[in-house]
């Protein structure tokens, strides 16, 4: 499959860009590079791309910025690829919609494992919309997993980025269950995640804010230590 897979690597640094060309196209991926923000946008308007290696140091607009733009309008992968080592980054590129983040210097192989989980994340995704209707209704909200929609109870239409959407999902199948974290990591992506990995934490919480929640959720409910459960009522 991953000759038919292309990948846009963002890289101003001419040496690192290189690396990550040679090797995914040693892979079998189809490979585009861009310098900055300006070229990454022509590309993306030129050709089918499956997934984004964006580089947070840009000139320019930088990945963060990017980052933020290019979920807007689209649900296309993104892992952000950074010298940075900080956890707030990496928390800050996920809240603006990031699927993944690495850190130089990475391992290749680390680096290629998250690529092609991601892309069978959004092939998954791709497969589920060719699916017949399936609708889930709760509290006035409906989603739509045919259509990969999710709908207010005013009838308004609510963007999701991949990883929200499949742990929605995930959340609607099992209603009244309580699902652990490393339950909630599986189903958005089948790498393994390091024990103290907050990712799942932070996109329940932007899902919760997409859904209108307050400070006390009553759809999305903690429960402390072990996970979340999903209440379809809000009770």
């Amino acid at each position: 499959m991953s000759e038919n897979q292309h990948i846009l690597i963002v890289e101003d640094d001419p040496v690192a860009r290189s690396l990550l060309v040679a090797y995914f196209e040693k892979e079998g991926y189809r490979i585009s590079t861009a310098e900055n923000g300006s070229q990454m946008w022509e590309r993306l308007e030129n050709e089918r791309t499956d997934l984004v290696l964006l580089d947070i140091n840009l000139p320019g607009e930088d990945g963060f910025s990017l980052t933020r733009a290019l979920r807007l309008r689209s649900d296309i992968g993104i892992i952000l690829v950074t010298a940075r080592k900080e956890d707030m980054d990496r928390i800050i590129g996920l809240e603006l919609g990031a699927d993944d983040y690495v850190s130089k210097p990475f391992n290749e192989r680390e680096l290629l494992i998250r690529v092609r989980n991601l892309l069978r994340r959004t092939s998954r995704q791709r497969a589920d919309e060719e699916m017949p209707v399936t609708r889930y209704t709760f509290k006035g909200w409906s989603l739509d997993t045919e259509r990969r929609r999710l709908t207010t109870p005013d009838g308004g239409l609510v963007p999701l980025t991949n990883g929200e959407y499949l742990l929605l999902v995930a959340f609607v199948r099992k209603p009244g269950r309580v699902l652990t974290r490393d339950q909630l990591l599986e189903a958005v992506s089948s790498r393994d995640w390091m024990p103290n990995d907050r990712t799942i934490d932070v996109m329940v919480n932007r899902l919760r804010r997409k859904l209108g929640e307050s400070a006390q959720p009553r759809l999305l409910v903690t429960v402390h230590g072990v996970g979340y459960r999903f209440l379809p009522d809000g009770e």
